[in-house]
């Protein structure tokens, strides 16, 4: 199973789910609970400034709850490919 999330409200997810045909649920996580407990949440720098922003990341977490692979600051072009590859290679 697959489930998204981010930081936006369930109007914003709506909107995106439906502007890129998603087939699996996105979770608001508006108090960002989630993003930090998975390390998601950090800070970055762009254009010599510092600010707390989202890395956007993949976790594999298997059907009895553990975290099998962690995929930090990915790319969405490819990666849905790179995941597979290495769920088959298990």
């Amino acid at each position: 199973m697959v489930i998204g999330c981010s930081g936006g409200d369930a109007e914003t997810h709506a909107n995106f789910s439906a502007r890129f045909k998603l087939n699996f649920p996105l979770i608001p996580d508006t108090d960002f609970k989630v993003l930090e407990l998975y390390g998601a949440r950090r800070m970055k720098t762009f254009l010599g400034k510092s600010f707390l922003g989202i890395v956007r990341s993949t976790f594999w977490i298997d059907a009895e709850g553990i975290v099998r692979k962690i995929w930090h600051s990915v790319n969405p072009k490819g990666h849905a490919d790179e995941v597979l590859a290495a769920m088959d290679g298990e």
